[in-house]
């Protein structure tokens, strides 16, 4: 900045030098400032271990995506993999990386386990009972956990005999080996039934000794599993329209860096309420009399809200019997205008609730009260609850709008671009959210540790910000 105030006064011959360490050196010294970084944090001993042993996992993880189940022949899985590409089912393929439409023994992934862990926090929410034990601490922490094994167990043999029923359906039994028969039911349960908690084993070690959250990184893994073909399938559809072709790639590839951008402001974005601590004397000493902020996210239901809108949306399909036909073609295409329409308002109506049921202001108040602080001009009790409930409601609103938004950007490129629809999934919607969300919490355990042991951060210019929990909500 005073290099900058002092330019006017220089000579022709400093400005000179000036515009040289601007264009040529500056960018040097930016590249020298990463690779520094780089050897500051393999130079940390734990975060080294840490970063290898989640990369460990990681590649264990991904090699078992690749092993099929008994009793099916990976050679005839096309029409499964046909199958997979649209609504729910290509979602949950995008989830566990590719690993459902080929028959793995993970191809129900870290799945059942969220299914679980969003069951257990609703109803640690809704029932008085189950809040009682949340609040006992370390204890009532670890029995809610166990309960949640136990509930994955049960949603997985579930889902796991559905996915028999899918495998044996019409266009995908031909991929069955007839001699297996007798015994491909029960080893397809247990074997799906052990491989996805074997995964939740996995993401909890990650958890323990890795790096990161471990159930948001093998769902952040799985997504960027299917990145590359994704890329290649659209470069290769745009490099046969000749050059006009690789200018609208380009466009796209611009459009999917600015709204990474996007997302990450909505990630990070916050409503700062300022909260002021009453001064205390004891004795000669003064306690408290500080001026802090109280953080109110934008988005602080994460990506449920997506998540739950589009279950809702994939309910036409099954009533329909997966084929999509009569009313409930509407909501197996992304690009129709009604799917658009009836997915924003599920959204934003999914965003409220959720917020509402995680959100509680009230108790926010007490806390304040509790611990001697108050907003300025606002009594405190039951007059700050209102507040800072009012607060929310009005930055929920705009957060909505932009979280459905972000959900239906994938159908506006395919519909406008014409863009291949496995690429166009990573214009936004559940996959881009976790994706960001989970590259971001990690960046800030990283910068953590830097800052730990006086190196520097990987920042410039302020701090790496995350959502100081899963970013997938919940879990």
């Amino acid at each position: 900045m005073q290099t900058h105030s002092c330019l006017p006064y220089l000579g022709t011959y400093e400005k000179r030098l000036f515009s040289f360490y601007e264009k040529h050196l500056k960018p040097i010294k930016s590249v020298k400032k990463f690779i520094q970084t780089l050897k500051n944090i393999w130079s940390i001993e734990e975060l080294r271990n840490k970063i290898l042993f989640t990369l460990l996992l990681i590649f264990i993880y991904r090699l078992g995506s690749f092993i099929v189940l008994p009793g099916i022949d990976p050679n005839k899985l096309a029409n499964l993999n046909n199958s997979t590409k649209n609504g729910m089912l290509g979602l949950l393929d995008a989830f566990v990386g590719g690993a459902f439409s080929k028959a793995s023994i993970f191809a129900l992934g870290i799945m059942p386990y969220i299914s679980a862990s969003i069951f257990m926090q609703l109803i640690t929410i809704l029932v008085p009972q189950m809040a009682k034990v949340q609040k006992e601490g370390e204890s009532g922490r670890k029995k809610i956990n166990q309960w949640t094994r136990y509930l994955t167990v049960i949603v997985t043999a579930f889902q796991a005999a559905a996915y028999i029923g899918y495998l044996k359906s019409a266009g995908n039994a031909e991929a069955l080996i007839p001699s297996y028969a007798n015994y491909f039911v029960v080893s397809t349960v247990v074997l799906l039934t052990v491989g996805t908690l074997f995964v939740m084993w996995l993401g909890e070690k990650i958890t323990d000794k890795g790096l990161g959250n471990g159930t948001s990184i093998i769902i952040m893994v799985g997504i960027l599993a299917r990145l590359p073909q994704a890329f290649i399938q659209e470069w290769t559809s745009r490099a046969t329209k000749g050059g006009g072709g690789l200018l609208i790639f380009l466009i796209e590839i611009a459009f999917l860096v600015a709204i990474i951008m996007g997302l990450i402001l909505l990630i990070q974005g916050t409503r700062k309420v300022t909260v002021n601590y009453a001064k205390q004397i004891v004795g000669n000493r003064q306690f408290g009399g500080a001026r802090n902020f109280l953080p109110l996210k934008v988005n602080a239901s994460g990506v449920m809200p997506i998540i739950f809108a589009q279950a809702i949306l994939f309910l036409p399909t099954i009533f329909s019997g997966f084929t999509g036909g009569g009313w409930a073609k509407y909501f197996t295409d992304h690009t129709n205008g009604v799917y658009m329409l009836v997915y924003t308002i599920c959204v934003v109506a999914f965003t409220f609730l959720y917020t509402a049921l995680i959100f509680n202001p009230k108790q926010m108040a007490e806390d304040l009260k509790r611990n001697n602080g108050f907003i300025p001009g606002v009594k405190p009790g039951q007059p700050t609850a209102d507040y800072i409930g009012t607060i929310m409601d009005r930055i929920t609103l705009p957060g909505a709008i932009l979280l459905a938004f972000v959900g239906i950007l994938p159908g506006l490129f395919q519909l406008v671009f014409k863009t291949q629809q496995a690429f166009a999934t990573f214009y936004g919607g559940t996959s881009l959210l976790i994706m960001v969300a989970v590259i971001l919490d990690t960046l800030q355990q990283i910068e953590t540790q830097l800052l730990m042991r006086q190196y520097d951060g990987l920042m410039s210019s302020g701090r790496v910000q995350g959502r100081q929990a899963s970013p997938v909500s919940g879990i």
